[in-house]
């Protein structure tokens, strides 16, 4: 009799020789060791040891943490066309689009993302969801179906994506709050440059306190230097002594803010311990000249946060819709981006912002540190070094879940 594809041959042993485990993500006494045998047993690393051998054969990592997609848009550039640098008429385009949306198309595009991630070695993945009004979308419906299907392989979370103008409604803002909570998600907002910002982001703020529920923003998308929605959202968080967990994607104009107003926003953020998602892809095909080479980039200031010691994770956001008409859900691909764009040293140092740094701010039951006693859910790289790891080749890989290969 076969084994369910969510549940672990308790009797298999697997053994992985010669392996490096980075930095970020070892959590036991690695000693002055740099490679490392492993053996999984019963869907756990039943242990880890200095290898033998004194040079790694590969790189082993936790499986992937995917904290910022959009499951409901993907997949539909060839209906909608590529926006070309224009966020609103991205906007726009998917607007008018989403009013044809079925139940099984959604579903369809849905499933072929979460089969590409799954694949990929992504673990558990947290996609926004458009929600335009106080009726829930009829994503949320296919969202909550999926969920289910897919325990045991990707753990599901959503967000729902909703325009901050909507909550100067009151009644609309509580009717959205509730049902954001019934379906056990996170409540968000499009935040950009909106009029009487501090009001609304209180409103917010507000439900979230009421009904117990996390937050989630899209935040500053843009390179306008007085779009200041991060610090706003920082200050809130310490005025409110606000106890649950915060994220905020995207952040892209506090590149475009001189460096004392930046570093003084950052300093805002790590007191408040906001969690600051990166989206390399969608942000650099959208922010910036569409006329000539861009000098101005879509990218946050990832190594200023991590200096003033906000965390930071990597995402892949939008996968060919009109916002990002290309990628796909390996979300090791939208890593090694961001690690170039950003001009980050040593990208093996940076490899907890798509494993650990990402499962704690998705409150994950495991954080994605590699120990005895963890899941055996991993991915291990034909790369040796960070130099193999920023190649094709390097980032071919073997996903193990609950200590079995994927075929």
């Amino acid at each position: 009799m076969s084994t369910p594809q969510n549940m672990p041959d308790m009797n298999q042993r697997t053994e992985l020789k010669a392996l490096h485990i980075p930095a970020p993500l070892q959590g036991f006494d690695a000693g002055d060791a740099q490679v490392f045998d492993l053996v999984l047993a019963g869907g756990l690393v039943e242990s880890i040891a200095p290898s033998t051998q004194r040079e790694a054969r590969g790189i082993v990592l936790s499986a992937f943490v995917e904290a910022h997609a959009h499951l409901d848009k993907n997949y539909t550039v060839r209906d909608v066309g590529a926006a070309k640098g224009d966020l609103f008429a991205a906007i726009e385009r998917m607007s008018r689009h989403r009013a044809g949306w079925t139940h099984a198309d959604l579903h369809q595009r849905m499933t072929r993302a979460l089969h590409d991630a799954w694949r990929s070695g992504t673990r558990a993945l947290r996609t926004h969801l458009d929600w335009i009004d106080t009726t829930p979308p009829l994503s949320l419906e296919v969202f909550k179906q999926l969920r289910e299907e897919w325990r045991g392989r990707v753990e599901l979370q959503c967000v729902a994506l909703v325009p901050l103008d909507v909550f100067a409604d009151h009644a609309a803002g509580e009717r959205i709050a509730r049902d954001v909570r019934d379906a056990g998600g996170v409540l968000g907002a499009f935040v950009y440059r909106n009029d009487d910002l501090e009001h609304k982001l209180s409103r917010v703020f507000d439900l979230a306190q009421q009904h117990g529920l996390a937050l989630d923003f899209h935040v500053d998308e843009g390179l306008d230097a007085d779009a200041t929605g991060l610090r706003s959202i920082a200050q809130l968080v310490l005025e409110r002594g606000f106890a649950q967990r915060v994220v905020c994607g995207h952040a892209c104009s506090l590149s475009m803010q001189d460096d004392a107003a930046a570093n003084d926003t950052l300093a805002l953020c790590a007191k408040a311990q906001i969690h600051i998602v990166a989206l390399p892809t969608t942000n650099l095909y959208l922010q910036g000249a569409w006329h000539r080479t861009p000098l101005e980039r879509g990218i946050t200031r990832v190594r200023e946060a991590a200096a003033a010691g906000v965390q930071t994770s990597f995402a892949t956001d939008n996968v060919q819709d009109a916002f990002y008409p290309y990628g796909n859900y390996d979300l090791l691909e939208s890593f090694a981006l961001g690690v170039q764009v950003a001009h980050l040293p040593d990208a093996l140092d940076w490899l907890g912002a798509i494993t650990v740094h990402p499962a704690t701010a998705m409150g994950l039951a495991w954080d994605g540190r590699i120990a005895p006693g963890c899941p055996a859910d991993l991915v291990v790289l034909t790369a040796a070094d960070e130099y193999d790891l920023m190649s094709p080749r390097g980032r071919q890989r073997s996903v193990f879940r609950a200590g079995q290969l994927l075929e």
